[in-house]
């Protein structure tokens, strides 16, 4: 099956959101804004601006289930995720104000040179065998790739608390931080916060339906169930807020079922052409080549993996601007190999090494280059 494939638009994704509400606040920040976020935010002074992120909800996750409901209603534009379309990446250029390419967060494992290990960035564990980095001299996320949050920018540029709401396992990055391990207690958090006299800005991240994706699948009746079931209660949310209340929503990338999957230990015509294991994620690998193996790995690839993965030299890749302009972090160089290989498909090539077995397969999962996975919806509701 051909999927239609959407590319990374830097000057109108899910930065461009941020980046809105960080200029609304007056921070000064060189990214784009959003002309359509703009124009709603400069035609009133709003007391509360929540911005309620729900992870995974892409437009095509939710338009076949619920398209005449409260999230079409008040859909305002079509959006692409950051490249990759990922938690990781995506997550942290909504917290930093960043693209990938200035954060160096670009997907679920990357390898630190550091530790001499593939760390899982946001559980800050070793990928393959989870082992905990208790003891280690430096701690990478506080010296390598750290970054000013968007609740500091906001409260250093003006007068005003930024708050964030999350699960409980999550790191806190304000220091106004709630915590709520589902729907129900995000959407009492927001109520009790805005019905608070203070101006403020509230960041409010849910990890479903992410979860439900990964397990179940794009159309499974599980998620069906609670996506109508979180339309509801959001529409709910909404008519009960203030008047000087502006509701954003949206997610960080979409979905996509997953009928193929590969292990890269299956392919020792490749392995003999690696000098490392291949990482960051299984629909978006970069792969460290030996220099006299590069033609031959480039023809075995594109021959295993013809009309599934697209694969691009590290130049190629940097070059087309995937990871978004600015100035480029440090790391981006250790963190991609001198080749990437993108899903354009519904296959994986599950990242495993010989000493642990690779994550789970999930029934649908995202970080590929189909509109699926890319293109998230920006909602607006305001009384």
């Amino acid at each position: 099956m051909k999927f239609e494939l959407t590319l990374p638009n830097y000057e109108h994704c899910i930065l461009n959101t941020i980046t809105s509400i960080l200029k609304y606040y007056k921070v000064n920040t060189p990214h784009s804004t959003l002309p359509s976020l703009d124009s709603i935010l400069n035609s009133h002074k709003y007391k509360n601006i929540v911005f309620l992120v729900l992870d995974g909800l892409g437009e095509h996750i939710y338009k076949p289930i619920t398209n005449n409901g409260f999230f079409s209603r008040y859909q305002l534009e079509t959006l692409t995720s950051v490249f990759p379309s990922t938690t990781t990446a995506a997550l942290t250029t909504y917290y930093s104000g960043k693209p990938p390419y200035e954060t160096g967060w670009i997907a679920w494992s990357q390898y630190f040179k550091e530790y001499g290990r593939s760390i899982d960035m946001l559980k800050h564990t070793e990928s393959y065998k989870n082992d905990s980095l208790n003891g280690s001299k430096i701690d990478v996320f506080q010296s390598v790739v750290n970054y000013e949050t968007i609740f500091n920018q906001i409260e250093n540029a003006s007068t005003i608390n930024a708050y964030e709401i999350t699960p409980s396992y999550s790191d806190k990055r304000s220091k106004r931080s709630l915590t709520a391990d589902n729907i129900d207690e995000l959407i009492d958090h927001i109520k009790l916060l805005c019905n608070n006299p203070e101006e403020k800005f509230v960041f409010a991240y849910c990890d479903e339906p992410d979860h439900s994706l990964h397990k179940y699948g794009t159309n499974s009746a599980e998620v069906q169930e609670l996506i109508l079931s979180f339309e509801n209660k959001i529409e709910y949310l909404s008519e009960s807020l203030p008047n000087d209340t502006l509701l954003i929503i949206s997610a960080d990338h979409g979905h996509l079922n997953i009928e193929d999957s590969h292990s890269i230990l299956d392919y020792p015509e490749l392995q003999e052409c690696m000098y490392m294991p291949a990482s960051l994620e299984s629909r978006a690998l970069t792969f460290w080549i030996k220099e006299d193996k590069k033609q031959v790995f480039e023809e075995r690839f594109n021959r295993l993996f013809k009309g599934k993965f697209l694969l691009i030299s590290k130049a190629e890749f940097l070059e087309k601007n995937f990871l978004g302009f600015g100035t480029k972090h440090s790391k981006i160089d250790d963190f991609l190999g001198n080749y990437v290989a993108i899903s354009i498909s519904s296959s994986i090539i599950r990242l495993e090494t010989y000493l642990a077995e690779g994550k789970p397969i999930k029934k649908s999962t995202h970080c590929g280059l189909t509109k699926n996975e890319m293109e998230v919806p920006l909602i607006i509701y305001s009384k």
